[in-house]
Order: structure tokens, then sequence, then C-alpha cells
């Protein structure tokens, strides 16, 4: 039997059509082969390996910028209050997936950039993505990170 739970808000139809729409996105040619690259080879954990994995003017950068500026595109929805996280965490983990492949480096290219809050909406959701997960089971966040990270 389905309950629903009191806590949790009510998407809106504008909230399942945004997510619809960012799950479009995901599926054109170029962000596929971006987002496949990014799963597989994306693994590093300092951003000297990143400069090695994806220099400057390359595809595989090309791929790295854009898997993150989507996925920071798509928690700033969350961030500004336009979608609301529930339905946007039930309907995927990668922007959590991404988040834990480069949490490692996002320090040094914040310094690198001089910019304190690159790839901060990414960031915040995946706080309260991970306080999600724990929420609907204990140990359902160390298992995912455990399995995603570099």
């Amino acid at each position: 039997m389905f309950s629903a739970s009191t806590t949790r808000a009510c998407a809106t139809y504008d909230d399942v059509s945004l997510v619809l729409r960012l799950y479009e996105i995901r599926r054109e040619t170029r962000m596929r082969e971006a987002r496949r690259w990014f799963v597989k080879e994306c693994k590093v954990k300092t951003l000297e390996e990143l400069d090695k994995l994806a220099p400057a003017g390359s595809t595989e950068n090309e791929s790295y910028r854009m898997v993150t500026s989507y996925w920071d595109m798509c928690c700033s929805f969350i961030t500004g209050g336009v979608l609301q996280p529930d339905i946007f965490f039930e309907s995927n983990r990668e922007a959590l997936l991404v988040w834990e492949r480069i949490r490692d480096i996002v320090p040094a290219v914040r310094e690198r950039f001089e910019d304190p809050k690159y790839l901060g909406n990414i960031e915040e959701v995946a706080e309260m993505f991970v306080e999600w997960m724990g929420k609907r089971g204990p140990k359902a966040y160390e298992a995912f990170s455990k399995r995603m990270r570099p």
C-alpha cells in the first residue's frame, strides 16, 4: 500500500514538465556522449589528474564542462526555488554521481578560477540529496558514494 509522506511537498505539473524536459536534454546525442565519458572515465582525485585527463581544448574537457555545467544548471532550479527537490531526487541520481566524482577537485578549481561559488548549486543540492537519501535508508548514501567515488 502506498502512502504519501505528510512532510513531502506535492509536485506540480510544472515540476513534472521541467523534469521531463531536463530528461529530454540528457538524451541529446552530444550530451549522451559527454555523460557516457564522464561516468566511465572521469574518476579524478586532483586537479592535476583532471588537467591530464581532460586538457583545455580537448573533447574530454568539453565533455567535463558540458556535464558539470548541465547539472549545475539543473540544481540551480532547486536552489532558486523553481523545482521541488523531491521529484528531482526521485527521478535521477546522476546529479549526485557528478558531485561524488568532482567534490575532491572543486576547491582547487574554485581557487584557480577565483570563483568561490563555482558549481555551488551542485554542492548545495548534493547536501540536500544526501539528507533525502538518509531518510529513505540510513546506509543508502554511503553505499551510493562507495560505488561512485573515484
